[in-house]
Parts: structure tokens; sequence; C-alpha cells
């Protein structure tokens, strides 16, 4: 199953274009009316059954939105690769499905068909690693672009959450439970916990220094995630 509604091809490569109405950008460009910078609504807080609340601030969402807009127009547009996303029963991160060709023109992954609106994170997510493998990550993601291992997927993964904070706090896009957990992780200052609590075996060496470099913090991130979610955190429950 196709993710998308529009193909075209070229050059013998199919490019397929995300539905617009999955496009987190949209309303603002509607809202331009007219050209120039789209002015955003303010932004909502979020709040979980816990009490724990995030906020964000309208500056910086304000230039989030701008690199995602810029980055989706060439998702849609650059014909040189094709992303494709596929509507699955479970909820995956982005990390877990995406597969990248050899020739590095064409990736998929999945998303849980309950929540389509995750679905642009996802393909920031995919497209990042395709410029990567192809040499443009400069273009995008400029402060990342000589980065390797988990430098490199700890900032396109911080990148993704930006672009998740944005559509959540300003685009109402539906709740989802795993990037929620991420988004508040990140806003919380603890991005490197999840990742290395998530994905023990990814990043094996980098985690064994970073936990000798911080003695407690991953049981001090487990007991601030169980306060505010309820649950153990990704990797360490049954599950996700």
């Amino acid at each position: 199953m196709k993710s998308t509604s529009d193909s075209t091809s070229a050059g013998g490569v199919q490019i397929l274009r995300p539905s617009r109405p999955r496009l987190l950008l949209l309303a603002g460009l509607l809202a331009a009316c007219g050209g120039g910078q789209p002015e955003l609504p303010p932004p909502r807080p979020l709040v979980v059954s816990s009490g724990a609340r995030l906020s964000a601030d309208p500056d910086r969402l304000k230039e989030i939105h701008e690199w995602v807009t810029v980055q989706m127009d060439n998702i849609r547009e650059d014909p040189t690769f094709w992303i494709e996303g596929i509507a699955s029963a479970e909820e995956n991160y982005p990390w877990e499905t995406l597969i990248i060709n050899a020739k590095a023109d064409t990736a998929r992954f999945q998303y849980g068909r309950r929540n389509p609106d995750v679905e642009t994170s996802y393909m920031i997510y995919a497209h990042l690693h395709l410029m990567d493998r192809t040499g443009r990550l400069e273009e995008w993601l400029p402060d990342a672009a000589d980065a390797e291992g988990y430098g490199l997927e700890r900032a396109i993964v911080a990148r993704i959450s930006d672009s998740w904070l944005l559509g959540r706090t300003i685009f109402d896009t539906q709740p989802s439970r795993i990037m929620d957990e991420l988004i508040y992780s990140v806003e919380n200052g603890w991005l490197d916990a999840f990742l290395f609590t998530a994905r023990p075996d990814a990043f094996a060496e980098e985690r064994e220094a970073w936990v000798a470099d911080n003695p407690g913090k991953i049981e001090e991130y487990r007991e601030w995630f169980r306060s505010t979610f309820g649950t153990e955190p990704p990797g360490s429950r049954s599950g996700r």
C-alpha cells in the first residue's frame, strides 16, 4: 500500500508525492494568503494524563515550520529519489523499519495506519538519511553534515522530534503515544537517555561511554519517564 496519492516518473525513477492533507505545512501555507511567511497560530500546550505539561516557544516553532516547509517541498518535487510510507497495523519508530536501496534513490518506511499524521516526521527521517547517503546532508542539516554514527542519528532524531512538536502544538495533529514520548523526552533533556534505552545495541560503544560519564542518569530517566507516562520507557518494557 502506498501512502501517497500523486505519482509521476522521470528518468525511469518513480517519484511519490506525499498526500497534501498529511503535510504539516499545509495549514501554514494556506494561511499565507498571497505570499510571504505565514502567521502561525499561537501554540497550544500539551498535557499527558500525569499532568505533565509541555510548551513550545513561538519563535522556535516558526523556525521549525520554515525548514519543514522547505524540506517537504523537496520531498515532493525532487526527481532524484522516491520515499514511500507504508501503512502498518503496528506502531513503529522510523528507524525500526527504514530501508534504503543500494543506489540510495529509494527509501521505504512503515507507520501505524491508526495515526497517519506521523508520516510527515517519518518522511523527514527517511529524507535526511537519503541525503546523508548521497552527500547532500549539508543542504538540510548543516550542523551535522560531517557527523557519523550516533552523532548523526542523534541529530536526525532531534530534527524529527522538532517536526512532531510543531504538528502537535500548532497543527493539532492527533496524539501518537510513541512520538509524544519522544518529544517529551527531548524537550526535557533526555534525548540521549531515550535513544540509549530504546536502542541499547545500536550504539553500544557510545552508550557505554555515555553511561560512564553520566552515572545514575539512565535510572533517573526511567524514574522521570514512569512518573510522566506511568510506564517503563521504550527498551525497558515488554513490547515497545
